[in-house]
């Protein structure tokens, strides 16, 4: 089959870039004929406060990739679409925010009827809305159709912006750091610096809730833990800064600002015991999986997928969403005698595999319509 897939790619950093890499790579892997149709210019930087490109790769880039569309350009919108109907067969566009929404809607119209459309949504409502977020992401998957989400929450909500539509519903498929260290489980950490060793890492942003975590940490970790917060801040550092010192915390957590690239991230695991994910909310993450990869226990909230990818009680511990009691306690039961050890032993990497081939079984239709659903 032909395939057009748009979304980021290299140069543009972080998961999704990653992701759209690597669903082209396993596309092409399985004998389908692909096309990457990347940004040159993705967002207004007003609408992004980080640093939205990378200049070293990260991962091996997918060579059938043009970068030819610009969001102040609809002219590339429109060319896109009619590149994607000369060729035929699927055109899947990966949304990421409701910002690109005008740009698929123009490239779906210049595609017309040729090919078949599907929408893979990572967030069907941005974890922080603004204005026109419904109507834009209703009128998109109305228009498409297929409609490809990560979690059976998600599902629900497309269905419910656009009654009707073909949803189907695949596990977030994991794609490693393609670096020295980057796939295996890794060495135990050491406790020589104090135990245990929490971290949280990723985009800093509110819905992650590491001020839940910086005070649940000072409520309920012990006096030789300590916490390390690693990744963008998209609102002020310093507000944490304070926050762990008002606890009385500020010399046992570090605060790492900036990017983390792909291939530092194995050494940051490897040197933590447990990995704390304390989302208010959420759709679906990497992050367990990156953290069972290198055999690391998680500690999460039971939103979105990460309530089904975490275990309780056998690989990590579940916790109630913007709770910070609850999470205190999942902290100090995790550092109770035996219990890292225990849940580190329960620790068994995804089948990387067969969810990529469920994965791309939804996106192409290869399964019956509605096949994903449950």
């Amino acid at each position: 089959m032909q395939v057009t897939l748009v979304g980021p790619a290299h140069p543009y950093k972080g998961g999704g870039a990653r992701h759209t890499t690597e669903l082209a790579r396993r596309l092409s892997e399985e004998g389908h004929r692909v096309v990457l149709e990347s940004w040159r210019a993705q967002y207004p930087a007003l609408l992004y406060p980080g640093r939205q490109t990378v200049e070293q790769a990260e991962g091996e880039p997918f060579p059938a990739t043009l970068r030819r569309m610009a969001w102040y350009r609809p002219d590339t919108w429109w060319a896109a679409g009619r590149r994607a109907a000369a060729r035929g067969g699927l055109l899947a566009v990966a949304v990421l925010s409701p910002v690109q929404v005008p740009a698929y809607l123009v490239l779906l119209a210049a595609a017309g009827r040729r090919v078949r459309t599907a929408v893979v949504a990572h967030n069907v409502l941005p974890h922080e809305p603004r204005t026109g977020d419904r109507p834009l992401m209703r009128a998109l998957l109305r228009r498409a159709g297929t409609v490809l989400v990560h979690s059976r929450e998600q599902a629900a909500l497309a269905r419910r912006l656009a009654p009707g539509a073909d949803v189907r519903v695949a596990d977030l498929p994991p794609h490693f750091p393609d670096a020295p260290g980057g796939r295996g489980v890794g060495p135990a950490p050491s406790s020589s610096k104090g135990f245990p060793h929490y971290l949280f890492f990723g985009l800093v942003r509110p819905y992650k809730g590491v001020d839940v975590l910086i005070r649940a940490f000072a409520k309920g970790a012990p006096p030789s833990a300590r916490l390390t917060v690693a990744g963008e801040f998209w609102t002020d550092a310093d507000a944490y800064r304070a926050l762990a010192a008002d606890l009385g915390v500020a010399d046992r957590v570090v605060l790492r600002e900036g990017y983390v690239p792909a291939g530092e991230v194995p050494a940051l695991l490897d040197a933590a015991d447990v990995l704390v994910l304390p989302y208010r909310s959420a759709t679906s993450t990497q992050n367990v999986r990156l953290a069972h990869e290198r055999g690391l226990p998680v500690v999460a909230t039971r939103a979105g997928a990460m309530a089904e990818q975490v275990r309780d009680g056998v690989d990590g511990l579940l916790c109630e969403p913007g709770d910070v009691d609850d999470l205190a306690r999942a902290l100090a039961a995790f550092a109770s005698p035996g219990r890292a050890e225990d849940l580190r032993k329960g620790v068994r990497p995804a089948d990387t595999e067969a969810l990529w081939a469920a994965y791309t079984e939804e996106l192409t239709g290869s399964r019956e319509t509605g096949a994903g659903e449950g």
